[in-house]
This record gives C-alpha cells, structure tokens and sequence, in this order.
C-alpha cells in the first residue's frame, strides 16, 4: 500500500492519545499530502462532507494494556479495540473543520477528533456518509 499522506497532532508517541477517534472532539490535526498527492484536485468536493474516514498505518502487538482497565492489565489483541492490530490498518472518523490549499504544501485537511499520533502515514481517505456509515 502507498502511503498518500501524514498527520500532524499534538501527540509524540502513543500514551495518551484518546482510545477512539471523536472521543476528545477538541483535538486539532492536520493532514499534508506526499508530493504526489499534491494537486489540488486531489480534494475538489471534499468540502461537503462534515467528517471524513482516514485509513492509517499502526504497528502492532500481541498483546496490549486498555486504557480501560488501567493501562496495567495484558489483554489478547482481538479482545480488545486496541488500534494495534496485525495488519497494521487503523479506521478512524474524523470531523473535517477545514481545506486549505497551500502554495508549499498542496492541499491540507484540518480535522477534530482524531486518535492518531503525530506522523503516523494516511493510506486513504474517503468521505463518511450518514445513510450508509
């Protein structure tokens, strides 16, 4: 898979990053495209969609600690919605606030709500539909 894009956050590694995209709705990213996926056609309509759904690239672990239990007790990856999965694919929908076209940087996408750490890669976008999502 080609990685299109990366995302910005607050967030430099993966303690405290919410457990579920929309959870904390303040959180601001921003989404820049590699080079090239820069052309401002990329994004023509994304515009009049309120939120979109990133599909992201995450390592993985057997196991890991839910911040529901504490963040102290080992769970099976499968008993868990950890973003840690085999694949490495994670699936998050996030509120699109903003499309800036930026002479430097091409389009970028400012989203609320996104449980991602910073620079993790963006293999696709697509807009989230209320009928069918």
């Amino acid at each position: 898979m080609k990685i299109i894009a990366h995302i910005h956050t607050d967030f430099p590694d993966k303690f405290g990053i919410p457990r579920q995209s929309g959870l904390v709705k303040g959180l601001v990213g921003q989404i820049v495209f590699e080079a090239e996926y820069r052309n401002p056609e990329i994004v023509k309509g994304i515009d009049e969609f309120t939120h979109i759904w990133l599909l992201w690239k995450e390592h993985w672990s057997a196991t890991v600690k839910p911040p529901r239990l504490g963040g102290k007790v080992r769970k099976g990856v499968f008993a868990t919605r950890s973003p840690f999965r085999p694949n490495d694919i994670g699936l998050s929908c996030v509120r699109l606030t903003k499309v800036e076209l930026d002479e430097k940087r091409g389009p970028v996408l400012t989203v609320e709500g996104a449980d991602l750490m910073d620079g993790t890669p963006i293999y696709d976008i697509k807009p989230y539909i209320p009928l069918s999502d």
